[in-house]
């Protein structure tokens, strides 16, 4: 029981010393920088569910394994990609490359869901910080022309303090998210090579595994 207590009172001491950081780094940049910071880490996380390859094998052993019947069930964009392709191809029909293209669109489109949000908000947040390093030195300007070292409204201290408090979370936002983008573009680039050479062996009707 007491140790159930301790810790609602050092989950209750930590909210406190957030809602604290947030007054002092100022309401009016650290709130939106928060909330930017949350719905960038949960379109970060989507796209990461979102942007499963599937098998790590070659694409050609994959093709081969699924047209001799002995691939796994599909767990991932290109073990899909390669289920839909096969049944199209399997269907005689004139024009199989805009067939192909019209089934894989809608995995090309799901590859770019959410890249405009993501890439507008990593590069937001370090301009919110940036704004709110102005209003602090905006205000520690106007409390040193008054010579008001200490007012109510905080001052010098107060300035400095939401000057460097915005920028930080500014850039605790940025920083973390730009390594977790980059990640993710490349696992994009190189799930959409993946379905470019699926087509192509599909079409060139090859699956065998090169020397």
């Amino acid at each position: 029981m007491l140790e159930q207590f301790a810790q609602a009172e050092s989950v209750w001491d930590g909210v406190l010393a957030f809602v604290n950081y947030l007054f002092v780094g100022g309401p009016v940049v650290m709130l939106p920088l928060v909330v930017a910071g949350i719905v960038l880490w949960a379109a970060l996380g989507y796209r990461w569910a979102l942007l499963r390859r599937g098998s790590r094998k070659n694409v050609r052993v994959l093709i081969r394994r699924a047209q001799e019947g002995r691939s796994n069930p599909p767990n991932g964009i290109v073990d899909e990609a390669i289920a839909r392709g096969i049944a199209i191809v399997r269907a005689p029909r004139p024009h199989l490359r805009r067939f192909l293209d019209e089934a894989f669109a809608d995995y090309q489109r799901d590859l770019k869901r959410l890249t405009t949000l993501v890439n507008v908000l990593v590069a937001v947040a370090p301009l919110m910080g940036l704004l709110g390093t102005v209003i602090g030195m905006i205000e520690t300007f106007n409390s040193l022309g008054d010579m008001t070292f200490y007012s109510q409204s905080g001052g010098i201290a107060a300035g400095i303090a939401t000057a460097l408090f915005t920028t930080q979370l500014g850039l605790v936002v940025a920083v973390p998210g730009v390594i977790a983008k980059s990640l993710l573009d490349r696992r994009q680039f190189q799930i959409e090579n993946d379905l470019a050479a699926i087509k192509d062996i599909l079409l060139s009707g090859g699956s065998e595994q090169p020397a």
